[in-house]
């Protein structure tokens, strides 16, 4: 069970490392807990694990790097390969994908740090708030649980919202805001992938579903099933498994989307090692689906491999 790490969602990777662990236990595993440090290939070389259970969020545990040294050290491991998790984990890179599969995802454009100091990115803003108009949100390329995003509403609030960015990340996205319902789609089975019920997140008194929303209890209201049509279910629905396939994860992915006023799914990212904390919402939408969450754990290492 690698989990924690060094990443600005330690306390988040803790808490669902011991949600898993505690599942795998009642399943009869015998689990070795480890706190990613960097004496993690000296631990996985002392320990020789059957399987990694990756429930290591943020850079580092989604980006592709722990896959890498598990594949060096031939540990199968749970979740996406290697390239899956760095395509995922760059939402520029992702959208790019999602595009290719025929997917909706929010114009945007990405600046390097770089294209604003040794090029003059900075003259250009006005015109990317001419093409995306505003609201507009600003966000870090490389980060997750929503970390480092802001809703612009004025032009004044462009360069406030950028430094915020920059951050937590040398690379940031200006995406078009789209208004609408806030939806996660789950999707899991590397052969034949299916997805959950759809989950609803509903913050209150918040302009999005931000940290402080996704972990403090009562900041947000959760519907699941949310309540949809059967046609735009299904839609949400493919919408997702045709992200998870254009990416090519496996195991359990979370795609995080906006459902637009028209009832036209928007997609924003994929998770590939979404939380397992008790506010998560894969594991509400397991619950919906009538899935136990040790059920839900327990697939998930079926599908555990190395690379791919």
């Amino acid at each position: 069970m690698l989990k924690g790490g060094r990443s600005l969602e330690r306390e988040v990777s803790l808490r669902s490392g011991a949600n898993a662990e505690a599942a795998l236990r009642r399943l009869g595993h015998e689990v070795i807990p480890v706190d990613v440090d960097p004496l993690l290939v000296r631990t996985l070389r002392s320990e020789r694990p059957d399987v990694a259970f990756l429930a290591l969020h943020g850079k580092g545990g989604e980006d592709g790097t722990v896959q890498e040294l598990l594949e060096i050290l031939e540990v199968p491991y749970t979740g996406p390969g290697v390239l899956a998790s760095q395509r995922a984990w760059d939402k520029a890179v992702a959208k790019a994908y999602f595009a290719t599969a025929g997917v909706s995802t929010p114009p945007a454009y990405a600046f390097s740090q770089d294209a604003f100091r040794e090029l003059g990115a900075g003259e250009a803003l006005g015109d990317i708030r001419d093409r995306l108009g505003l609201p507009l949100v600003v966000k870090p390329a490389k980060q997750g649980s929503a970390l480092g995003i802001s809703v612009v509403r004025e032009p004044g609030e462009i360069p406030g919202a950028l430094m915020t960015a920059f951050s937590y990340d040398d690379r940031v996205l200006l995406e078009q805001h789209v208004a609408g319902r806030e939806l996660a789609v789950s999707v899991l089975g590397t052969d034949d992938p299916w997805a959950l019920p759809l989950v609803e997140a509903i913050p209150r008194d918040r302009d999005f579903y931000d940290f402080e929303a996704r972990y403090t209890p009562g900041l947000t209201d959760f519907v699941a099933p949310a309540r949809l049509s059967d046609a735009e279910s299904q839609e949400a629905a493919r919408v997702a498994i045709a992200c998870y396939r254009a990416l090519g994860c496996r195991g359990i992915s979370r795609v995080d989307m906006v459902l637009d006023d028209a009832g036209h799914p928007w997609v924003l990212e994929v998770n590939t090692i979404p939380g397992m904390t008790d506010t998560s919402l894969m594991p509400m939408a397991a619950e919906a689906a009538g899935l136990g969450f040790d059920e839900v754990v327990e697939r998930i290492l079926a599908d555990a491999a190395v690379g791919a």
